[in-house]
């Protein structure tokens, strides 16, 4: 069975429950952007709480194919995200190991939504060490073709986790705050988990 699912800025933890679990995954490269979604957008952890960060797009009005998505042609935002990661997590744990590759490559000059997600995606499963065939769809289909289990708009930002059965929270170390905060972005468990994020993932994923 091969995955079929939408592209993420920075993913959730639910969504790297279910990326494990596959190894083929096909992100969706022309369906139409939806806005307030996963695509441009995650949730990190700091000292003032639960804190979005949102990558400002420009796209045409109305109906505008995901692949055609563009990057706001600013660094005030990159700026803004990388001293708010961190401000949040330059003292946590494993901060010192993966703090200058995010950098980089949130640096990088992506012209596209979607190439800046597939890249700081593949950066996220190489440190998880998650390495499933990915690839991207060529054409739109309303009905995924047999043997994909489609996924797409299937996690959303709008949704609780708790109403899906993907994710389930195994508890890890945090900085900030005395109850603990599910579901945030996978750097945030990076930081904080290093090498054993991965075995929260499994322990995360959602049993019957």
């Amino acid at each position: 069975m091969k995955l079929l699912i939408d592209l993420h800025y920075l993913p959730s933890l639910e969504y790297f429950t279910v990326l494990r679990q596959f190894q083929s995954v096909e992100f969706e490269h022309h369906e139409h952007y939806i806005k307030q979604s996963y695509r441009n957008r995650c949730f990190i952890n700091t000292a003032q709480g639960v804190q979005m960060l949102v990558v400002p797009v420009t796209h045409k009005s109305g109906k505008t194919l995901v692949k055609d998505v563009r990057v706001e042609d600013s660094i005030r935002w990159k700026n803004n995200h990388w001293r708010t990661i961190e401000s949040a997590y330059r003292k946590a744990p494993y901060y010192e190991h993966y703090a200058d590759y995010l950098r980089e490559i949130l640096y990088q000059p992506h012209t596209f939504l979607f190439d800046l997600n597939y890249a700081l995606l593949s950066f996220c499963l190489n440190c998880i060490k998650c390495k499933p065939d990915l690839s991207v769809s060529t054409a739109y289909q309303q009905t995924a073709a047999v043997g994909y289990n489609d996924m797409r708009s299937v996690i959303q930002a709008k949704i609780p986790y708790s109403l899906r059965k993907n994710y389930r929270p195994a508890p890890y170390y945090q900085i900030f705050g005395n109850q603990f905060v599910s579901n945030l972005s996978l750097v945030d468990l990076l930081f904080c988990a290093g090498p054993e994020a991965c075995s929260t993932l499994v322990s995360s994923q959602y049993k019957e």
